[in-house]
């Protein structure tokens, strides 16, 4: 996609516990690569993606971080101008479900914008021995006023949709980002709807 097609460029955190997967859901969504033995990340990584959704461009600037104590002081910078945030949780692991309230805690004290979108994803799907159920992620979801759904960065199942859905949230929230040329334009998708990408189980 050329550049004068891109309607605006966004800012996309991948936040959660370590070992749930955020690495892994980024390098299969830019890349569509999955690696079983993916290292922990160390600080910050960063991909640049193009997508287009209801016919908008947008290129994304994806940050992942690291989800250990000890890069904590990474944190304010990282979250400042941020518009869109995928919080991300392995449906094997309840502890890793538990921690995210202090997530979005973090979020909400750091973000320098009131109205961020927020994707919950319970990530590792494929795998045996869940301990959250879809039931669990939804309810969470709903109180906090996320998009959600359930993932595998080794099968793609949701992965696409995650990133999709929460751009065209972004785009159809105009506060979010600002642009001359397209002051004008009607955005048309599932605003408002539980529909949308997902087949019916993301929520607003």
């Amino acid at each position: 996609m050329s550049d004068h097609s891109v309607l605006t460029t966004l800012k996309i955190l991948i936040i959660g516990e370590s070992g749930v997967g955020k690495s892994s859901l980024l390098l299969r969504f830019t890349d569509d690569t999955f690696d079983p033995e993916q290292t922990a990340t160390i600080g910050v990584d960063f991909k640049v993606k193009t997508l287009t959704v209801d016919g908008n461009g947008a290129k994304l600037a994806i940050w992942d971080t690291a989800g250990q104590e000890r890069f904590r002081t990474l944190t304010p910078s990282y979250y400042r101008g941020a518009q869109g945030v995928i919080l991300v949780y392995d449906v094997t692991s309840r502890q890793s479900f538990n921690k995210l309230d202090a997530w979005l805690n973090e979020l909400e004290t750091f973000s320098t914008k009131h109205d961020v979108v927020k994707m919950l994803v319970g990530n590792k799907i494929d795998m045996d021995k869940r301990e959250v159920s879809k039931e669990d992620g939804l309810k969470f979801a709903r109180k906090h006023q996320m998009l959600f759904i359930e993932s595998s960065a080794k099968t793609k199942e949701g992965v696409q949709c995650a990133f999709e859905e929460l751009v065209e949230k972004v785009i159809q929230t105009p506060g979010l980002w600002e642009t001359d040329k397209q002051g004008g334009m009607t955005l048309i998708g599932s605003r408002g709807s539980s529909q949308g990408y997902c087949g019916g189980y993301c929520v607003i």
